[in-house]
């Protein structure tokens, strides 16, 4: 079994965009793969949840209005 991975981020913290985040079919009416977020975009952990088979904390971040991606701790970083 895989040990949890503690969140590093907190709910209603500020992060940017590490990464530029692609849609991965999570969102029907953008293009698939299409951009969502370019690195640096600017947003805010409204929750945080877990991964159930990595056991990997996952973040859900709002960038701008009703755009709320999943991301991964390596995908974002604190403002």
């Amino acid at each position: 079994m895989i040990e949890p991975k503690l969140p590093k981020y907190q709910w209603g913290q500020r992060v940017k965009a590490a990464v530029d985040l692609h849609n991965d079919g999570s969102f029907p009416d953008a293009p698939a793969e299409g951009l969502l977020v370019g690195v640096g975009g600017t947003g805010e952990i409204v929750q945080v949840g877990r991964h159930t088979d990595a056991n990997l904390p996952i973040y859900l971040v709002e960038f701008g209005e009703r755009l709320v991606v999943g991301c991964l701790e390596e995908e974002i970083s604190p403002l």
